[in-house]
């Protein structure tokens, strides 16, 4: 059993009084104080007024001079943000704290939530990916997501582009879950407000108002594989966050899942990595369901079949330039025009003239019954890398 999984006793959750949850709050946010020296303080001293009051003189001992804890302006002033995007407090400890989060040693002692907690009761499936997805992946992605859905799984992502946004816009009726690695009001990607508005829950232990920054996002990943069952992982490279949560999630005692992808395509680099390392290996909800022993509950679940949906194409698709877009969309495998055109939101005249362009300059291939692939150099390297590596 590994750290992550092996808190050394349930923590009291904080009374009533506002006092003591403002005193932990500010215990918290204090310098040095993290997870797991935040729950050895609650544990020794009892309240989290006393913790505080105690927490200069500790850090006197430990050779730390000038110590000062957060201010309580500091931490009045982030409430008064809280309650005024109506962000509601969830502190270590509480019966509304999600019970799967709360056995980690490392939980957050604290959480803002948006939402509904109510999500926070039902069997939770973390769906994770690549920014720079594939119009097979996205569409790999609504579809798992809006299957777990309908049989009762609540999804849990990121809101980041590409996967994360698949996912979150496919499972809006069913309930899905946002983690965030800045501040609960604070909407990342800018693209995804109209998103972020409608879906049911967005957490984070991050300060109100905080811009989030690359040490945040391991955080953030935690989070979201703590408060699920298991993990997805849809197209991810070999070193990303997505793996990241991955191992994570396998420290901390959850199923690891993912989609297999074309050897060519480093979009899949991390996804076979982990199948080869023994992570269930997903091609439909039901696989899933069965994974997580929930197979009962995939009856519920009728068969779906995808939608056209430019308007998610449009949300999680970042380019610069249309050829860019329209070679992120097309995986190692081949794929129907007609599909470009939906994922794409494109004119078709528009998207015949670009694919001319792209089959002439060797950028893709096109064969018989309006199929699409990229060629085999394109393939091996996504666009958007390439224009990175170029510029």
């Amino acid at each position: 059993m590994t750290d992550h999984a092996a808190p050394s006793a349930p923590l009291p959750a904080p009374s009533d009084d506002t006092a003591e949850r403002l005193a932990r709050l500010r215990l918290i946010r204090s310098p040095k104080v993290g997870p797991v020296t935040y729950r050895r303080l609650i544990a020794e001293y009892g309240s989290g007024a006393d913790a505080l009051a105690a927490l200069p003189q500790i850090a006197a001992k430990a050779g730390v001079s000038g110590y000062a804890v957060y201010s309580k302006s500091a931490a009045q002033a982030e409430i008064r943000a809280a309650q005024s995007c109506a962000a509601r407090a969830l502190f270590l400890g509480e019966a509304a704290y999600p019970a799967t989060l709360a056995a980690l040693s490392d939980a957050p002692p604290f959480l803002w939530a948006i939402g509904d907690l109510d999500l926070l009761t039902r069997p939770i499936v973390g769906m994770v990916g690549t920014r720079n997805a594939s119009a097979l992946g996205l569409r790999m992605a609504r579809a798992v997501a809006r299957d777990l859905g309908q049989a009762g799984i609540v999804t849990a992502s990121g809101l980041a582009r590409g996967i994360d946004t698949a996912v979150h816009q496919a499972s809006l009726s069913t309930g899905t879950v946002a983690v965030m690695a800045g501040g609960v009001d604070v909407i990342y990607p800018p693209e995804n407000a109209e998103l972020a508005a409608q879906i049911g829950l967005r957490l984070s232990e991050m300060p109100m108002g905080r811009a989030p920054q690359a040490r945040h996002f391991p955080r953030r990943n935690r989070i979201i594989s703590g408060l699920s069952r298991g993990i997805v992982v849809i197209e991810a490279a070999s070193r990303s966050g997505s793996i990241i949560t991955a191992r994570m999630a396998a420290e901390q005692g959850r199923e690891v899942m993912a989609v297999p992808g074309h050897p060519l395509d480093t979009r899949a680099s991390g996804c076979n990595l982990l199948l080869r390392e023994g992570a269930h290996l997903i091609r439909e909800a039901r696989d899933v369901l069965v994974a997580l022993d929930l197979e009962g509950a995939f009856a519920r679940a009728p068969a779906s079949a995808e939608p056209p949906d430019p308007a998610a194409a449009r949300d999680i698709t970042h380019h610069d330039s249309p050829h860019a877009m329209i070679l992120s969309l097309i995986g190692a495998g081949a794929v129907s025009e007609d599909h470009l055109a939906r994922v794409s939101a494109m004119p078709s005249a528009d998207l015949a003239r670009h694919l001319t362009e792209l089959e002439l300059a060797g950028e893709i291939t096109r064969s018989a019954g309006g199929m699409v692939a990229r060629s085999d150099h394109s393939a091996a390297v996504p666009a958007a890398q390439r224009h990175q590596t170029a510029a």
